[in-house]
């Protein structure tokens, strides 16, 4: 039978994201049997990283200044613009390393069964953004849920107007697998994101 103070500490661990149960108890197990100096250590870092990140007021990503360093930095292409649900959203995208445009959080996505109405989302800040920014291109980069679908179509619906191009990334098989690994929706997908491949 565990201490309540060590069974609180599992239960708070729990809820965050990537960490099960079993986890949670490995963890609180450590952390309670570390030396004070490094749990303290480990508390202020929480505390201060919690105190110092804000969302960029130009495009909501997650930054220590505003404008963050992505809407900062003048060699990326300030006409094409990533748009995604959450700013964690666009740590992925970067990590990819392929994509040298600039980005717009979306804050969630359209979801009346949830009470998430397109004025809870900021497409207003993004119509604003598009009038003041040179922005050529809007790349909309949701989940192919049933509410990234809609929220995706919504707002190429909203956001249409003259000169400008509104696209979606495709979605395909993930690299590395097979087709018998894929189900129907994703090579549906992947067949309808298809590339040209000879040469012109």
């Amino acid at each position: 039978m565990l201490p309540d103070s060590i069974a609180a500490l599992i239960t708070a661990l729990n809820k965050l994201p990537g960490i099960g149960p079993r986890s949670a108890e490995r963890i609180a197990l450590h952390i309670v049997q570390a030396d004070s100096a490094v749990v303290k250590q480990l508390a202020d870092t929480m505390l201060h990283a919690r105190g110092k990140i804000r969302f960029c007021t130009t495009c909501g990503a997650l930054t220590e200044k505003s404008p963050c360093s992505i809407c900062d930095d003048q060699r990326r292409d300030s006409s094409l613009v990533c748009v995604v649900e959450r700013a964690v959203d666009i740590l992925s995208i970067e990590k990819s390393g392929t994509f040298r445009g600039k980005f717009h959080v979306l804050g969630g996505k359209i979801s009346p069964l949830d009470g998430v109405e397109p004025d809870d989302l900021s497409i207003g800040a993004l119509e604003k953004r598009l009038t003041q920014e040179s922005i050529k291109e809007l790349i909309i980069a949701l989940g192919t849920d049933v509410e990234g679908d809609a929220t995706s179509h919504y707002l190429a619906k909203r956001l249409a107007r003259k000169g400008l191009k509104i696209s979606r990334i495709a979605y395909g098989l993930p690299a590395g697998s097979g087709l018998e690994f894929a189900d129907e929706l994703t090579l549906s997908r992947a067949l309808d994101g298809r590339r040209e491949m000879n040469e012109k």
